[in-house]
């Protein structure tokens, strides 16, 4: 057994865990990271860059099959799937290499192995070859993210029930895939597998995909999915599920009495996550676990003193950026710099779909529900001139605002490239930014961000191009 002491200590080198660990050793802390699989975490080695990877792939296809509209002649495109793979690993094994420069750059100690806690900041690693490394620390952040709801109906092997893990990395192309859960995961999924071939069915137990969403994005993306030929059942649950030699047969049961039944050759469960809690020591604490997740303040701080957690380990929203943000607030917060705490209300959301989606803030329905007096504001792409030239119509930009004091509330967009775009907003809501402000900017002709624009001046009545 070895010790060293540090001033912090970083269990997880996710998004999360390494920004933090990052920003704590440019504060002048003897900073250390754990972590047991590999550096970046899922997000950036089996979630958020390789699904990004791959649905580029699916955009390239989508665009040579169109090609002719476009005057342009080409052979007739196909899929090659493991192509499509090994360069969406090659992407993921570029950044983390990239992390691990970044730890060392910073001066940043990686221990390779799994932590538990062992009271009186004291922390124990078991590494890859069963060596002990015992650390003492004031401060530990814990940063271990969560993982893949399993469903016990669906049983995943691997080979015909996947979760996104399998799915960035099949086995093989099924004929037909049944994704249970249609938010943000289960449509990226949903969009890629289709555009290679699958023939993708999609179960919801909510009234309509992407229920976080805004209903007006949603039933956007809702059409566009269906124009494709992807099935859609919301507000169904799963009554019976049954493998078979040919695959699975499902029988939905919907809000109504009549049931319906499926066959599909995978089954994809994309239902929800789960935070990595288990076998990190949390007896020998005070650290409240609810839900799967561990609970904290505005700050990151948990029941025990110097204990922290962030990012999906701390609960929603499950997004990369928030857990990076939580990370650099909690070491300020450790070291005195008095941060502000992270608004939820602020924090962009991303669905790298066909077509993409992206949002921040309140809904329509939140924002009546929280009793604001409000102006709405909408702009469809297909009056915008960018997204004419582009072939990409389908999508509108929506803008809700307290009708009193100008506030923007909440700002949702579908589209081409409108990932991209909602920064525009995620910033002018971090600025506290009015209608009148908004109304002032000067955007750039053509873009498709003019519909932005557009629709700020169509919940004052001021649009220009419809």
């Amino acid at each position: 057994m070895t010790l060293s002491s540090f001033d912090l200590i970083v269990v997880g080198g996710g998004p999360g865990g390494y920004v933090a660990a990052i920003r704590a050793a440019q504060l002048g802390m003897k900073t250390a990271l754990v972590e047991k699989a590999q550096l970046g975490g899922v997000c950036l080695n089996w979630g958020c860059i390789p699904t990004k990877a791959l649905l580029r792939s699916a955009d390239v296809l989508r665009m040579v099959k169109h090609a002719a509209a476009f005057g342009v002649r080409t052979a007739a495109p196909s899929a090659d799937l493991p192509a499509m793979v090994a360069r969406s690993r090659a992407v993921a094994a570029q950044l983390n290499k990239g992390v691990a420069h970044l730890m060392k750059k910073n001066g940043v100690t990686v221990f390779d192995g799994h932590a538990r806690l062992a009271g009186h900041g004291r922390l124990n690693i078991a590494g890859p070859n069963g060596e002990v490394t015992r650390l003492s620390c004031a401060n530990i952040l814990l940063a271990t993210g969560a993982r893949a709801r399993h469903l016990s109906m669906f049983p995943v092997d691997g080979e015909t029930v996947w979760t996104y893990r399998e799915a960035l990395a099949p086995p093989l192309v099924p004929k037909r895939m049944l994704i249970v859960g249609a938010g943000a995961i289960g449509v990226e999924f949903a969009s890629f597998y289709h555009a290679i071939g699958v023939a993708v069915t999609l179960v919801e137990m909510a009234e309509r995909i992407l229920p976080a969403e805004d209903a007006d994005i949603s039933a956007q993306v809702a059409t566009s999915l269906g124009g494709e030929g992807i099935v859609m059942h919301t507000a169904s649950g799963i009554r019976r599920a049954q493998h078979t030699a040919s695959g699975w047969e499902i029988e939905l049961q919907g809000d109504q009495s009549a049931s319906t039944t499926l066959e599909a050759d995978v089954v994809l469960v994309a239902a929800g996550i789960v935070g990595n809690v288990e076998d990190l020591g949390l007896k020998h604490t005070t650290v409240k676990v609810e839900n799967t997740h561990i609970v904290t303040d505005s700050f990151g701080r948990t029941g025990e003193p110097g204990v922290y957690a962030i990012g999906d380990v701390a609960g929603p929203p499950w997004l990369a950026h928030k857990a990076s943000h939580e990370g650099v607030i909690c070491v300020e917060q450790i070291a005195g710099l008095r941060p502000h705490a992270l608004d939820p209300a602020r924090i962009p959301a991303c669905t790298y779909s066909h077509p993409q989606v992206a949002s921040v803030g309140l809904t329509e329905a939140q924002a009546r529900t929280r009793r604001h007096q409000v102006k709405v504001g909408k702009f469809p792409l297909v009056g915008n001139g960018k997204a004419i030239a582009m072939g990409a119509t389908a999508g509108l930009v929506k803008v809700v605002f307290d009708a009193g004091s100008g506030e923007l509330l909440g700002a949702h967009m579908v589209g081409e490239e409108v990932t991209e775009m909602i920064q525009g907003y995620a910033i002018a809501r971090t600025l506290e930014t009015t209608e009148a402000d908004l109304m002032a900017a000067i955007l750039p002709h053509p873009t498709i961000s003019e519909a932005m624009h557009e629709a700020v001046l169509a919940a004052y009545g001021r649009a220009l191009h419809i």
